[in-house]
């Protein structure tokens, strides 16, 4: 049994000294009883003593129950009420819930379903508090504030995200790999009137072509061979929240072409279905590619395009960001510290210095991995220095001779940031076998990003006869 501290406090609102007493003998070994004999009685002992529940009676002398009822639900959302009555009036029922009333019993009630009723009701406002706060963790988490950086840049990112956020305007959200782009589309939606509806990301890369239409718009039994069971698509799990579409530059022109019909006309059917459904989605899209070029080369269709590009958000990429770099890399190591819950633990100097220095090719998330790299190979230290950091990062001779070039005019700051990407990607690839999963995860960046990224700096396999083991093919 709970001790006294520890019960629920249940308010009785009743005319009948009986009805009171019966119920304080059913209910009075778990909980702690408060009494009150007609509304306004109820209503002060309610304002004054906050109880956990309610059991309020229909029928009252002047005021009637239903009526304490609205006034109860308008002081307090969260306190449920069970009503009580004498009469078995389906409509009046049927008011009581209208009206908000978690459940309903009638006179004479029966002890055990009067018990699993109070413990239901309970259960559920214990339930709902949790998701409530659960929600407002979520919503702190993602304000646009918790974005962190000072730069010009990052400043002018929050200034648009509060005069947009709480709008059905479509976004689309453009920077180099790792820059935050789903960070800002949280933001976007949990600063928003849809912050307690759904947000769904989907990542339009990760799919191959012959899923990616199922995930979007769902699919009914039998459509196709592999399809046992009816599936909601992505379109439907959103409805009334936001849907995020990452990397909407990768989507097939057939897909785009079906994409857009729904941004029109906000409706859809699901994969071999006749009904058209409706739906109220705020789209927010991503992309690392130059959508304006793909729009020129073909790639892309022009008239999704501006659909999706009502409002613009560039993310810099960290390396034009140096005077965040301190912050971030502190904010990631204070994350680390509070999930682990070691000791305080700072940067030293030169480490800190060696970290604004690196150009981080993989930014926000490539900085997020080495910060975590770095957290752990400094157990028992109050200060994480050089000798935790990549070697990589601390071999500068070639960045400065880049830099050098660079600030003299004899390379452009694109073929200095290439060469040195170059060389980091070389490296991971050296240090894992040539295995590009694994160097992926060294980088902090997918696979699918670490072969593109490859491809475009001309970087392949050594010789045929090395005996490195291949990685998978890429998915497409």
């Amino acid at each position: 049994m709970e001790s006294p501290a520890m019960k629920k406090r249940v308010l009785l609102i009743d005319d009948e000294a009986r009805v009171r007493t019966s119920l304080k003998m059913v209910l009075e070994p778990n909980y702690e009883i408060l009494q009150a004999a007609d509304a306004q009685e109820g209503l002060d002992t309610f304002r004054k003593e906050g109880p956990d529940l309610v059991l309020l009676d229909v029928v009252l002398p002047g005021t009637d129950g239903l009526a304490v009822l609205e006034t109860l639900r308008s002081e307090s959302r969260m306190t449920p009420v069970i009503m009580l009555t004498g009469t078995k009036s389906v409509k009046t029922a049927v008011d009581a819930m209208k009206l908000g009333a978690a459940d309903y019993l009638s006179k004479p009630f029966d002890v055990e379903e009067l018990r699993i009723v109070v413990d239901r009701a309970l259960s559920s406002q214990a339930l709902e508090r949790e998701v409530k706060q659960l929600r407002a963790q979520v919503v702190q988490r993602y304000a646009f504030h918790n974005l962190i950086g000072k730069s010009q840049g990052m400043q002018e990112i929050y200034a648009k995200i509060e005069q947009v956020a709480d709008s059905r305007t479509t976004v689309l959200i453009t920077g180099e790999s790792g820059t935050g782009k789903e960070l800002v589309a949280k933001a976007l939606h949990y600063n928003s009137g849809r912050r307690e509806r759904p947000f769904i990301a989907l990542n339009c890369a990760a799919l191959p072509e012959t899923l990616i239409e199922s995930e979007l718009f769902g699919h009914e039994k039998g459509s196709f061979t592999d399809a046992t069971a009816r599936r909601v698509g992505q379109f439907e799990l959103a409805n009334t929240g936001t849907l995020f579409l990452d990397e909407i530059g990768d989507l097939s022109a057939m897909t785009q072409a079906k994409l857009l019909r729904v941004l029109q006309e906000r409706e859809f059917t699901r994969i071999g279905g006749v009904q058209s459904i409706k739906v109220d989605v705020r789209i927010v899209a991503a992309t690392n590619r130059n959508l304006e070029d793909m729009v020129r080369k073909g790639q892309f269709r022009e008239d999704l395009y501006y659909r999706i590009n009502v409002i613009s958000l560039f993310l810099p990429p960290l390396r034009e960001r140096g005077e965040d770099i301190p912050l971030l890399a502190k904010h990631f190591l204070a994350k680390r510290v509070e999930e682990e819950k070691r000791p305080h633990i700072e940067f030293g100097k030169e480490a800190l210095e060696v970290l604004t220095r690196y150009p981080w090719p993989g930014n926000v998330r490539e900085m997020e991995n080495i910060i975590e790299q770095a957290f752990i190979w400094s157990q028992n230290c109050p200060q994480i220095t050089q000798e935790h950091l990549p070697t990589i990062m601390k071999s500068d001779s070639r960045s400065s001779s880049l830099r050098d070039d660079t600030l003299a005019g004899r390379m452009s700051l694109e073929k200095a940031v290439m060469e040195f990407e170059r060389e980091i990607i070389l490296d991971a690839l050296k240090r894992t076998n040539y295995v590009q999963t694994h160097a992926a995860n060294l980088l902090g960046i997918s696979r699918r990003m670490l072969k593109y990224r490859m491809d475009t700096l001309g970087i392949g396999r050594p010789d045929s006869g090395n005996s490195q083991e291949p990685d998978p093919p890429v998915q497409e």
